[in-house]
């Protein structure tokens, strides 16, 4: 498959085990080293290591990162949806879109990245009710209609569309939801899989009414080599994401993946010349 979206490289810097000063640096290297994205998550404690080591929250954090940034988009890899009302959430999303745009010429550079959420723990010490994978996937589908019109009610409105990625793989209930809602997808798959999903989300959307060939794909890193992830690139994925975890950012992987994501951006260019 073929795109004329350009490859982008994002990179998930981790809110845990570490101070907030080094994950503020870390952002600060990953902007001048030339990636395109930060992403945090959405978690209360960590995902891994020390169970109660140094964490910190995700739309704080955001609106940080937005206004010590000038020109890399942001967002988390992915909203918890059931820890906040879904007005509340768009509210903070125009916020942070404006406090971003104030460095990029008045244009936002948040991306609302959302999901269901999984992590029982976050929601038994928060209180919040973890239900079933199911109870929280129709939640999301009945708060992502309430964000998008709560958004053309805002004063001031967002400085623009602010694009919604959605995160998950279930492909009778997710990518039902990816199909009416998502500006990107964020998937998880190989490349076997994305492409049987490929086609599942193509019938979501046939019977939603929407071509889904115009949301963009999206996936991580994690262990993949520079030849997985060009099989990917060859399903039409644009944006793949480097996940961080503390206490050490190891910012040689950025630099390599940057390297290669901008040997394809020569090379669509070479073909394009």
């Amino acid at each position: 498959m073929t795109t004329n979206r350009p490859l982008r490289l994002g990179v998930q810097i981790a809110p845990q085990h570490a101070t907030y000063r080094y994950i503020r640096d870390t952002v600060s290297a990953c902007e001048e080293l030339g990636v395109d994205i930060v992403f945090n998550w959405d978690h209360f404690f960590p995902l891994d290591g020390e169970p109660d080591g140094l964490h910190f929250e995700a739309w704080t954090m955001l609106a940080a990162i937005a206004e010590q940034t000038t020109g890399v988009e942001l967002g988390c890899l992915v909203n918890c949806n059931a820890y906040r009302n879904p007005n509340l959430q768009a509210d903070m999303a125009r916020t942070i879109d404006h406090i971003s745009s104030v460095s990029n010429g008045g244009v936002g550079r948040f991306i609302f990245g959302t999901g269901s959420g999984w992590f029982e723990r976050d929601f038994d010490e928060y209180g919040y009710e973890f239900g079933t994978k199911g109870s929280r996937l129709d939640a999301l589908a009945r708060d992502l209609p309430i964000i998008r019109d709560r958004w053309t009610k805002l004063n001031p409105a967002p400085t623009r569309d602010i694009p919604i990625m959605i995160g998950g793989g279930g492909e009778k209930k997710t990518l039902r939801i990816v199909a009416e809602h998502a500006d990107i997808w964020h998937s998880f798959s190989d490349a076997e899989t994305l492409e049987r999903k490929l086609g599942i989300l193509a019938a979501h959307g046939e019977d939603v009414g929407r071509d889904t060939s115009e949301i963009e794909l999206s996936t991580e890193i994690r262990q993949r080599t520079h030849d997985e992830a060009d099989e990917l690139v060859g399903l039409g994925v644009t944006m793949f994401t480097l996940g961080l975890r503390g206490p050490e950012f190891d910012l040689e992987k950025v630099r390599d993946w940057i390297a290669w994501r901008d040997q394809h951006r020569s090379a669509r260019q070479a073909v394009s010349a």
